[in-house]
């Protein structure tokens, strides 16, 4: 949700953060979502023509499926959100010059529960 700046006017959000919202909004349900809906799930103040927007943007990313009925477009994502977040994982490593150190750096990083799930993923839940 936009909160205000320090002069009572209304902060933006970014592009970003407002794709990320309408995902959101999509991964919460298990149905194709109208613009109307999205917009009353933000409950952001932001105008239809907004959300529009941003769906035409996610779309265009094949990050959202339109489901066409009538004139009426509803959307539904094209993946859940631990696939994109894998994708994006896997799109970080690609991009840098020495993966493993990354990985290395990510690793160390995690939480116990998460270090404890990774090791159960690799068949390695030893001491």
């Amino acid at each position: 949700m936009a909160g205000t700046g320090p002069q009572g006017r209304a902060e933006r959000r970014s592009a970003g953060a407002l794709e990320s919202e309408v995902l959101a909004a999509l991964w919460a349900t298990d149905k194709p979502l109208t613009p109307a809906e999205i917009q009353s799930d933000i409950d952001g103040g932001l105008a239809y023509n907004t959300v529009h927007t941003i769906l035409k943007r996610l779309y265009d990313k094949g990050l959202v499926l339109r489901d066409v009925d009538g004139r009426r477009g509803a959307y539904r994502p094209a993946k859940n959100a631990a696939e994109l977040t894998a994708e994006a994982m896997h799109e970080a490593l690609d991009r840098g010059p020495d993966p493993i150190a990354a990985l290395q750096q990510f690793v160390t990083g995690l939480s116990p529960r998460e270090e404890e799930a990774l090791r159960d993923l690799l068949g390695g839940n030893g001491p």
